[in-house]
């Protein structure tokens, strides 16, 4: 093996991690380690990564040789196309923010949402809604988490979200328990994907097949009526591997009224058909019935009984189909093409009585309600009912070559993107009626092309990376009530520029610039009443970012980094006040400006095994700046214009924190605290603190929670008891629909079973 070279001895039986380092002549020595079997991971700058399957015996002494590839060429022939970062050789030279989240190390945390996976990655805030994380709002650097729209949510490299240009709303998310690991990416790097180029990229990564047949059952069961089960198996045969995941979740949610039963189904196959070509098949089904408003609270409301939800009778219906294939040819030894195809289906219908905290009722067209008093009897609902249907086409290549001495990786691709939205809205009679007169019936196109290339040069220690991306988005919209109908296109150039510097294997230094892009959505470029082309921009920024990944000291991984977000144009709700408004405009200027620093500690890199593992965990984000700029005036409905230059951008927390502490034994139990800390927050445009009557407007004042975990090992199995909010803290996490509140302390205890 080569010199200096790091390897990782994961155990595959309670997933612990022992990290050394090869001695001059390339040996290494792991010990004690009790019988079961192990994953050995090599990494040595100038070489590809390596990963073998060693099976130690009780007091067994093994001899693992592992040799490694010379990096680059060879990297190519092992392209994981469902990843962003496909080795750690590769995230070295990433020129900007990298977050690789390996849920299989997080799992002594037991996280039961994707808020609780994603805030322990810097930048991202998280905000949730119904109480189970179904749904989570993401924002990174500043921007507003609203729906997640303006986040690249993608799962093995394929969008994610319905509709990614037309409208990037995530009313669908997928259950984090059958991932393996989250990538995030924030920098430069970003115009390899897209349509969205701003905040970042989030790519959710499924389990590769095993290489024997293995499986594991989680269940795990809680107060408010929490069940969750979650059973996955695998293997190979032959040529081909598969991979099958199930999983039932049901609960309450943090208010009254409100509970949620959600079925996740998902297969992989993976067949080599030769040793150039690889072939990979995936396929999904999601399913939701929630009884859910869409509403938050009034102020009143809230201070009488935080957790009330008049609306009992509000449901919120989900059928979610998706499938895609991938075929990686090896062109040549340095050559590597992959071709992605993928297709889905979405459905939901919302049947609610109310949209907003403005609606006390919802009586405008409902004449016959007579307000509060008769909500469950003679009140009608809305129906808003939304069908989406997206198919494309991607192929990449990626060639290594060496030009003038240099190390050169070319990256190029383009992608065929198609989407069509069934937007329909009937207005029922009764709190439960499920069909009613038609008021809305509007259908929306989109084909986007893409074409982007990038090109790494090598030059020993240093890498510089300019690429450039091109996005054409063409829209249709047509009305049916009215005949009307309109279309209208849109061109974009989004350019960038990164540079990675490695100082030595382990100090890498990144800085980059690159082109943000947003797309506008169909329905705020094309009037609805008369087909004509509304004047909205799509968002455009200039973003930079310089920072360090860092092992400052053995066992002691740090990454930092500076970023700044220049809006020429951020577009915004017509009303800040809360979002209420169905209507997007052109908001003008901001900046978003500030620091984001990852820190991770391991005693076990210093110490015996024996005596086990003290680590930390941090992520934090601080950002002093996020403000509107150039001359901005609010746009609040009904209040007088008020020049808001310089005031704080909505849900742009100042600081956000998690932290974590714990200890692994030698013989595998595991005790764990965490603290997310979450600052002070404007509902509004205008920065207003005292709370509006509506409670949309408002300060969000900032708060702290507390987790805890243990995790205790029987034979090969675990169990585990995890406590979120342990103090059972109520705090506003939302008022731009009315008041949010956390969801309340949840005590769940499980096993998980591996076979």
């Amino acid at each position: 093996m080569i010199p200096k070279a790091v390897v990782l001895v994961r155990s595959t039986a309670d997933e612990s991690v022992r990290t050394v380092t090869a001695d001059g002549a390339g040996r290494y020595l792991v010990q004690p380690l009790a019988a079961g079997s192990f994953e050995v991971s090599v990494i040595a700058p100038g070489f590809a990564d390596r990963v073998i399957t060693a099976m130690v015996g009780a007091g067994e002494q093994v001899r693992a040789d592992v040799t490694l590839e010379i990096g680059g060429l060879t990297e190519m022939v092992q392209v994981v196309p469902d990843r962003i970062v496909s080795s750690a050789e590769a995230a070295r030279r990433i020129p900007g923010s990298i977050d690789v989240l390996d849920l299989a190390l997080l799992e002594h945390s037991r996280f039961a949402t994707t808020a609780e996976v994603l805030r322990k990655a810097s930048g991202v805030h998280v905000r949730e809604e119904e109480g189970l994380g179904l749904r989570p709002n993401i924002g990174i650097r500043g921007l507003n988490p609203n729906r997640s729209s303006r986040v690249l949510l993608l799962e093995d490299g394929i969008p994610l979200t319905y509709a990614p240009y037309g409208d990037n709303a995530a009313y669908y998310h997928p259950p984090v328990e059958r991932f393996e690991r989250v990538e995030l990416l924030k920098g430069s790097g970003q115009i390899a994907y897209g349509p969205m180029t701003v905040g970042g990229v989030i790519n959710y990564v499924t389990p590769a097949p095993p290489a024997h047949a293995r499986g594991s059952f989680v269940a795990s069961v809680g107060n408010r009526g929490y069940l969750n089960t979650h059973g996955g198996w695998g293997t190979t045969l032959g040529s081909t591997g598969v991979q099958v995941d199930l999983m039932r979740k049901q609960g309450d949610g943090a208010r009254e009224n409100i509970s949620s039963e959600v079925y996740d189904v998902s297969a992989k196959a993976v067949s080599r058909l030769s040793d150039r070509h690889v072939v990979t098949v995936r396929g999904s089904y999601f399913g939701e019935e929630s009884n859910l408003t869409y509403s938050g609270l009034r102020e009143a409301e809230y201070r009488e009984n935080p957790r009330q939800n008049p609306f009992r009778n509000d449901f919120f219906y989900v059928d979610r189909y998706g499938a895609s294939a991938t075929h990686t040819f090896t062109v040549a030894r340095n050559v590597v093409a992959t071709t992605n195809i993928y297709h889905s289906r979405f459905q939901r219908n919302w049947w609610r009585q109310s949209s907003n905290s403005g609606q006390r009722p919802n009586d405008a067209g409902d004449p016959a309600c007579g307000g509060m008093v008769n909500l469950h009897t003679t009140c009608g609902n809305e129906g808003r009912l939304r069908s989406y249907s997206v198919w494309g086409v991607e192929p990449r290549l990626r060639a290594v070559t060496r030009v003038g001495g240099m190390g050169s990786e070319t990256d190029l691709g383009v992608r065929a993107h198609f989407e069509d939205q069934e937007r329909r809205q009937e207005n029922g009679a009764n709190p439960t009626a499920r069909s009613g007169v038609l008021v809305e019936n509007n259908n929306r196109r989109n084909q986007a092309y893409a074409a982007f290339v990038q090109n790494r040069f090598i030059m020993g220690s240093l890498s510089v990376t300019p690429g450039v991306r091109v996005e054409r988005v063409l829209y249709e919209r047509t009305n049916r009530l009215l005949s009307v109908s309109g279309e209208t296109e849109l061109t974009e150039i989004i350019p960038g520029l990164g540079a990675a510097f490695s100082a030595s294997p382990r100090h890498t230094f990144f800085a980059g610039v690159h082109r943000g892009f947003t797309p506008p959505r169909t329905e705020d470029v094309i009037s609805n009443s008369t087909g004509g082309t509304i004047d909205l921009a799509p968002e455009r920024s200039w973003n930079y970012e310089a920072g360090l990944r860092s092992e400052l000291f053995q066992g002691v991984r740090v990454e930092a980094a500076f970023f700044r977000m220049d809006y020429e144009n951020q577009v915004i709700p017509a009303s800040v006040a809360g979002g209420i408004g169905a209507a997007l405009t052109n908001g003008g200027e901001t900046l978003h400006q500030g620091m984001e620093v990852s820190v991770r500690t391991d005693s076990i890199a210093w110490r015996d095994a024996a005596a086990g593992n003290f680590y930390t965990r941090l992520a934090y984000t601080w950002l002093p700046v996020a403000e509107f700029a150039g001359n901005r005036f609010s746009n609040i409905s009904g209040s007088p214009t008020v020049r808001v230059t310089g005031n704080r951008l909505p849900y742009a927390p100042k600081n956000l924190l998690t932290a974590a502490a714990g200890y692994t034994s030698g013989r595998g139990w595991d005790v764990n605290l965490e603290a997310v800390l979450i600052d002070d927050q404007f509902g509004d445009d205008l920065n207003t603190v005292t709370p509006t009557p509506d409670g949309q407007r408002g300060l969000l004042s900032g708060f702290t929670l507390w987790n805890t975990t243990v995790n205790y090992p029987v034979r090969t199995h675990m169990v585990f008891v995890a406590v979120k909010n342990v103090f059972d803290r109520t705090e506003i996490v939302d008022r731009s629909r009315g008041i949010m509140p956390t969801a309340p302390r949840t005590v769940q205890a499980g096993i998980k079973v591996r076979f």
